[in-house]
């Protein structure tokens, strides 16, 4: 097919599918929500506490809820029933379930049956398959961990996040999810390291909770609820789109006469094709116990949003996994692509998962919830301040934990959160810590009533501070809000980080009120001096303005809080000294598993670079040029007719397309050249060639095809373009 009529049979495709998808929901949807009994997929508690017997029942809920270790002994008993479980709902596998540096979700299934011996077969799973599996571990991203001849690698059960089918329209899996970890036990993956700072929060913050005369305090947990944008193009669209099928995003495309301009489109009336989309995602996560909450149209054309309720971190990162794999499947069913790139789209706004997070316990609840009078509540302005106090020590490492060559595009557009972190804490806080450092809190600003001036409508409580949508670290009334995780990236990493930083605060914070109460001062009084100091050390990453302006830029300088523009600039933050001790001294990562993610971030980065360029001089050569020569060789010739009828011509058109397609030609040679060039010494100066060198010229290279894309027949356009992937849902 040429590229002449690829363009047109895509958009009549796309039409096509619109208008007999769009109208139709019930095509797509399996029932109502309703009529699925949520969790159903999953042996969680619920499931556990029918099949197991009570006292494997208790020991399992204890290792849960407590972080009691788990009982060897009664593995087997657990599998068998998990085993039954499964074949029950038609299961015929089952699948030890990881996450390997790559960000993505590993799987090798395996089947129940084996030979009986007597020519049938029989259905198994033992205890031993059950808490551990050998996936082989060297063909897996590692920095330099595991050599290609040094190949054993282990699955871990994690008994903490629950084991549940994941249904195709072929069969049942069931999935266990685990942890991964080399022959000599160092982490491969994103969940040990994220487990083990979990460990050491709860530690940490255990101690202060003592420090406040809680005896007996249940187990402390971080909770995590990932806000998933998304953008949705038709399938037909995304086939003719070589950069969106292998790099994730639009590497060419014009803007549309309307894009984003008019606000219309966030919050907007959802399509039926896409809300029947929506219906079916819901569907499946409700099975497999994800609590979606809401759903929307986003800011920018063909974007939405789906975000779900708190979970446990741990539990929370693997439905996190859940949602984008969801996401992306069921929109197959529905001639449908989801993208969840950071910037599929240029000149419009990117998607990010927004991270919320907070601590608490079964017994004393959300640390992070003020209460009505916050100043009085010294147990959450400690928390709090342990919060601050993490966030400016280390901002750089949670700058670094959210880069990528994707979300670079993102962050700082004036659509996403600058790469500068602070934290906005929202008037009420700010002048609670303000009073704190100038000698001690007396009291808080009120909520207050909303009066809005129609007798029909009711008054409505008003918080006692705005939100700030322009900060990356944000105070959101009971929880923070970590803004600057991109769409497709998994959120394990940023929960380990704040996870880590936050046990390295309220360990600083313990030791200093147990010192102080051990000679003899008050703790009262120890607390008010405490918080005193750490708001007058930390308080220079609280910014409550716009994150978007100019002006905070040259304020953040003064305070020194660091810019790390892109990817190249913010991962040397992960082999800085005191990072390295921090990972070090709370047994998240060693030395060497820092080191190893640290290379393998660089190499993620060099290899998506790599690829976009490649699509660059593919693209280039062989879709728009040769559409752009086949036009300009029709203009040429109609010009020429002309003039040989005595016809006064303009050739500006023409000269436009010579010299914008000489332009290409020239850019596409300096690329291929600039890529060839010598082999850097280091991971690290490679990825600083392509960041300062190959990036750009890939974008000297699209604004030239973009302009000719405004010039060329639409029949001569191989390519889908922005207006048509954007606007036909």
């Amino acid at each position: 097919m040429t590229a002449s009529i690829a363009r047109p049979e895509a958009v009549a495709n796309g039409y096509a599918s619109s208008a007999s998808n769009g109208h139709a929901p019930s095509n797509h949807t399996k029932g109502r929500l309703t009529d699925i009994a949520f969790g159903s997929n999953v042996f969680g508690l619920s499931a556990m506490k029918t099949h197991l017997p009570k006292e494997v029942f208790k020991s399992v809920k204890k290792t849960i809820e407590t972080g009691h270790p788990l009982d060897p002994k009664i593995a087997d008993v657990v599998a068998a029933a998990m085993k039954d479980w499964a074949l029950a709902k038609g299961a015929t596998h089952y699948a030890h379930v990881f996450y390997p540096l790559t960000g993505l979700t590993a799987e090798k299934h395996d089947s129940f049956y084996s030979p009986d011996g007597e020519g049938g077969s029989i259905a198994e799973l033992s205890g031993k398959l059950l808490t551990q599996g050998e996936p082989d571990a060297s063909s897996f991203p590692n920095g330099g961990i595991r050599g290609t001849s040094e190949a054993r690698g282990y699955t871990a059960w994690d008994v903490t996040s629950p084991a549940y089918l994941f249904d195709t329209a072929t069969g049942s899996t069931l999935c266990i999810p685990t942890a991964f970890v080399s022959w000599t036990g160092e982490a491969l993956d994103t969940k040990t390291p994220l487990l083990r700072a979990a460990q050491a929060l709860n530690t940490h913050a255990l101690r202060v909770l003592k420090l406040f005369g809680h005896t007996n305090p249940a187990m402390v947990v971080s909770y995590a609820g990932a806000e998933q944008e998304y953008f949705l193009i038709d399938r037909s669209y995304y086939y003719k789109r070589p950069d969106l099928m292998l790099a994730g995003r639009s590497l060419f495309g014009a803007m549309p006469a309307k894009g984003q301009e008019f606000e219309d489109h966030y919050f907007g009336a959802i399509p039926e094709r896409i809300n029947a989309y929506m219906i079916a995602v819901e569907q499946e996560l409700f099975k497999l116990g994800i609590p979606a909450k809401t759903r929307h149209n986003e800011v920018a054309p063909g974007q939405f949003e789906l975000a779900p309720m708190f979970e446990a971190s741990n539990v929370a990162t693997d439905h996190q996994q859940l949602v984008m794999v969801t996401l992306k499947r069921v929109a197959e069913r529905f001639g449908l692509v989801c993208l969840l790139h950071e910037k599929p789209f240029a000149g419009i706004n990117g998607s990010g998962k927004h991270v919320n997070f907070s601590i608490g316990n079964a017994t004393q609840g959300n640390l992070l919830d003020p209460g009505d009078t916050p100043h009085e509540n010294a147990q959450f302005l400690v928390f709090c301040a342990a919060v601050i106090r993490a966030t400016h020590k280390y901002g750089d490492l949670l700058r670094a934990v959210v880069a990528s060559a994707s979300n670079d595009f993102r962050l700082g557009a004036n659509e996403a959160p600058p790469a500068i972190i602070s934290i906005f804490l929202g008037e009420q806080l700010a002048d609670i810590f303000e009073q704190i450092k100038a000698g001690g809190a007396k009291s808080s600003k009120s909520k207050g009533t909303l009066e809005i001036g129609v007798d029909t409508l009711p008054k409505l409580p008003k918080d006692p501070g705005d939100r700030n949508r322009t900060s990356p670290f944000a105070f959101t009334g009971n929880r923070f809000e970590f803004r600057a995780v991109g769409s497709s990236q998994s959120i394990a990493g940023p929960m380990l980080v704040i996870n880590t930083i936050c046990a390295e605060s309220l360990d600083f914070i313990a030791t200093a009120l147990e010192t102080a109460v051990a000679g003899g001062k008050a703790v009262n009084v120890a607390i008010s001096e405490l918080l005193a100091k750490i708001t007058k050390e930390h308080d220079s990453v609280v910014f409550n303005g716009n994150g978007y302006s100019e002006e905070w830029h040259v304020e953040a300088a003064k305070r020194g809080l660091p810019n790390l523009k892109t990817t190249v600039d913010s991962l040397p933050a992960l082999q800085r000294p005191e990072v390295v001790a921090l990972f070090d001294k709370y047994k998240v990562l060693t030395p060497r598993e820092l080191h190893s993610r640290y290379e393998v971030a660089f190499e993620q980065y060099v290899k998506s670079v790599t690829v976009e360029a490649k699509l660059v001089l593919s693209m280039a050569r062989t879709m728009i040029l040769p559409g752009a020569l086949r036009y300009q060789t029709e203009v040429a010739a109609s010009c020429s007719s002309l003039k040989a009828l005595g016809i006064a011509t303009d050739t500006a058109l023409l000269e436009r397309i010579a010299g914008l397609v000489t332009t290409v030609e020239k850019k596409v040679d300096g690329l291929e050249k600039t890529m060839a060039h010598g082999a850097a010494k280091t991971i690290v100066k490679e990825a600083a060639h392509f960041c300062d060198e190959v990036l750009p010229v890939m974008l000297e290279i699209r604004s030239a095809c973009d302009s000719l894309e405004g010039l060329v027949a639409h029949d001569r356009w191989g390519l889908p373009t922005y207006e048509e992937m954007l606007f036909v849902k």
